[in-house]
C-alpha cells in the first residue's frame, strides 16, 4: 500500500517547525561565539565550548529517534518531541545572552557553555523527529520534495534570525555594545524573539498536521523484510552494526561537510574581526567587533538565504542528473566560497563567497537525507535517522577537541585559517560523494 500523496500546503504545514528550529539555530550560530567571547573565552578555546553542540546531538538523538520509532499516543509519534523540545530551546535562548546575569555562583562563561549544551540538546529532540516524519507521510517519490521543503523553511527561518541583531541596532536603535562581560541588547532581544517564533511555528506543525496511526503504518511497510528485533534501547546498537551500506558511505561525506560547517560556524567572527576588520585579538568591547560580529550574521542570513531558494530548485536539479551529482556540485561551490575568504579585504565582498556556501548549505540539509530514505525501513525511520545524526556530530566532536588546538599551534592564532581549512574538507566531500552506492532497501550485516 503506497502512502498517498500530500499537497504542497500539507508538506508545508508538516515542515512549518523547521522555520522556528532554524531561527533560533541561527542566533546560535551567528551569536554563541561572540557571546563566549565577550563573557571571557579565548578564540583557540572556542571549539572546546562548541563541543557541547555535537556531543548533546550524538547522544540525544538515537535515543530520540529509538522512542519516537515506538511512542503513540493522542499526541501522535513525533509530535510530542517537537513541543517538548521546542519549550526547552526557548527557555536556553532567554537564559544564555543572560548569563552575567546569572553568575552568582557560576562564571558568567560557564553558564553561558551550560546554556548552550541544553539550547543545542534541546533542538536535536525537536529536529530529529521531523527528518522522520517526511518519510513517515511521504511517498517516495515526494522526499526530494519534503526535505527541500524542510531546507527551504530552514533557509527562511536562518534568514530571520541571523539578521535580526544587526536590524535591531541599524534600524531600530537597540544598542550593539555593553559594558565590559555583557552582551549587547540587541543580541539579548534577538534571543527573546526567537524563543517566542520557535514555540509559534512548532505549535502550528502540532495543530496542522496528522500523523498515521499504528495500523495505517503497517500496512504501509508490509512489504518489507521482517527480521526480529532486540529488545529494549541496547538495540540501537544492533541497528548501528547493520547500518545500511549507503549510510556507511554517506559517512565519509558527512564527516568532511560538517568538520568544515563547525569550523565555519566556530571561526568566522574571529577570522573576519582580524582578517578583515582588522581587530586586535581579545579586542570584544569595541566598535569594530560589534560591526564585525553583526556583519557575519549578516552573512550567515545570505548564505541561508541562497540555500532556501537553491532548495526550490534542488528536485529539478536531481531529476536532470542525479542526487549525487547535485550534491556533489553543491559541496564543490561551498569549498569555493569558503576558500575565497582568504583572498577578500573588503567585507562586501564576502557576500559573493557566502552564495557558494549557502548552496553547499542547501544540499547537506537535503540531499544526505534524500539518498538514505529510501535505503533504510519505514518501522525504523526514526532510529536510523537518529544513527545518521553520529556522522553529523562525530566530524565535530573530532573538530571541537582540535581544531583550536591547530589554530594556536599550526596557525599561530590566525583563525581566517581555520576557514581556509574548511573550504578544502568541503572539497573532500564533493569527491567522496560519488563513490557512494545509492541502492534503494541496500542492506549490510
Amino acid at each position: 500500500m503506497e502512502r498517498p500523496k500530500l499537497s504542497f500546503a500539507q508538506i508545508f504545514n508538516m515542515s512549518a517547525g523547521f522555520f522556528g528550529i532554524q531561527f533560533g539555530f541561527a542566533l546560535q550560530n551567528g551569536n554563541a561565539s561572540r557571546i563566549l567571547q565577550t563573557f571571557g573565552a579565548d578564540v583557540e578555546h572556542l571549539s572546546l565550548f562548541w563541543l557541547a553542540a555535537p556531543v548533546t546531538g550524538m547522544l540525544v538523538q538515537p535515543i530520540i529517534g529509538y522512542y519516537s520509532d515506538r511512542t503513540w499516543n493522542r499526541f501522535g509519534r513525533r509530535r510530542p518531541y517537537f513541543l517538548i523540545g521546542a519549550i526547552l530551546t526557548a527557555l536556553a535562548l532567554t537564559l544564555m545572552p543572560n548569563a552575567a546575569l546569572l553568575a552568582y555562583f557560576l562564571p558568567p562563561i560557564l553558564i553561558g557553555a551550560g546554556m548552550l549544551m541544553i539550547m543545542d540538546a534541546s533542538i536535536n529532540v525537536a529536529m530529529e523527529p521531523f527528518r522522520a516524519l517526511v518519510a513517515d507521510k511521504l511517498p517516495e517519490s515526494q522526499r526530494s520534495l519534503g526535505f527541500s521543503m524542510q531546507t527551504f523553511l530552514i533557509g527562511v527561518g536562518a534568514v530571520s534570525g541571523s539578521w535580526l541583531p544587526y536590524i535591531l541596532s541599524e534600524y531600530f536603535g537597540v544598542s550593539k555594545t555593553a559594558a565590559s562581560g555583557f552582551v549587547p541588547d540587541n543580541v539579548i532581544y534577538a534571543f527573546y524573539a526567537g524563543a517566542l517564533v520557535l514555540l509559534a511555528s512548532i505549535l502550528w506543525t502540532v495543530v496542522s498536521t496528522k500523523e498515521y496511526s499504528p495500523a495505517e503504518m503497517a500496512a504501509f511497510s508490509k512489504d518489507e523484510e521482517e527480521v526480529e528485533e532486540s529488545k529494549g534501547i541496547s538495540s540501537i546498537f544492533t541497528d548501528f552494526s547493520k547500518m545500511p551500506l549507503t549510510m556507511r558511505q554517506l559517512g565519509l561525506v558527512q564527516f568532511f561537510s560538517w568538520f568544515a560547517l563547525f569550523s565555519m560556524w566556530v571561526f568566522t567572527t574571529p577570522a573576519i574581526a582580524n582578517h578583515i576588520y582588522k581587530v586586535a585579538p581579545g579586542d570584544t568591547n569595541s566598535v569594530a567587533f560589534a560591526d564585525a560580529g553583526n556583519w557575519v550574521g549578516i552573512l550567515f542570513g545570505i548564505y541561508n538565504a541562497v540555500s532556501a531558494i537553491y532548495a526550490l530548485f534542488l528536485p529539478a536539479i536531481v531529476r536532470l542528473t542525479s542526487k549525487k551529482i547535485a550534491h556533489a556540485f553543491s559541496l564543490t561551490a561551498g569549498g569555493a566560497g569558503l576558500l575565497s575568504i582568504y583572498f577578500i579585504q573588503d567585507p562586501n565582498m564576502l557576500i559573493i563567497s557566502m552564495v557558494g556556501v549557502g548552496l553547499a548549505w542547501g544540499s547537506i540539509l537535503a540531499m544526505p537525507y534524500a539518498i538514505l530514505s529510501g535505503s533504510i525501513p519505514a518501522r525504523k525511520m526514526g532510529v536510523y535517522m537518529g544513527i545518521f545524526n553520529f556522522f553529523i556530530t562525530m566530524p565535530q566532536i573530532v573538530n571541537g577537541f582540535f581544531g583550536g588546538l591547530i589554530v594556536k599551534h599550526f596557525y599561530n592564532g590566525e583563525a581566517i585559517y581555520a576557514i581556509v581549512m574548511a573550504g578544502i574538507f568541503m572539497i573532500l566531500g564533493a569527491i567522496s560523494v560519488l563513490y557512494i552506492q545509492d541502492n534503494k532497501k541496500s542492506h549490510t550485516h
